[in-house]
């Protein structure tokens, strides 16, 4: 199982990214998944999740700006930011697990590498 995210970089606040995370050796349609994001020094924080079960959720501090989606034909994962915001920046990592996703990252099998959102006030 290989997860690999693109589509990070750096914007000015306001502005939009969005992250994509392409699976390799598991379908994303049946995974629950997640995006989480983590800065030096702090613990790994979930923003967005999906699950085929309960559909998705967000963190209060994203919600309204940011949706995740999948795209199954392409087996990947997408995170549409908007209203970007400094306190946004951060490594932006996707995590799917075999279990109903939560906002809990010791619940994820499964990571990509991580990339990095730089939000410029």
């Amino acid at each position: 199982v290989q997860l690999v995210e693109s589509g990070g970089g750096s914007v000015q606040a306001g502005g939009s990214l969005k992250l994509s995370c392409a699976g390799s050796g598991y379908t994303v349609s049946n995974q629950s998944m997640c995006w989480f994001r983590q800065v030096p020094g702090k613990e790994r924080e979930g923003v967005a999740i999906t699950d085929s079960e309960f559909g998705t959720s967000y963190a209060y501090s994203v919600e309204g700006r940011f949706t995740i989606s999948k795209d199954n034909a392409k087996n990947t994962l997408y995170l549409q930011m908007n209203s970007l915001k400094p306190e946004d920046t951060a490594m932006y990592y996707c995590a799917a697990t075999g279990a109903t996703a939560t906002f809990d990252f010791e619940e994820y099998e499964y990571w990509g590498q991580g990339t990095q959102v730089t939000v410029s006030s």
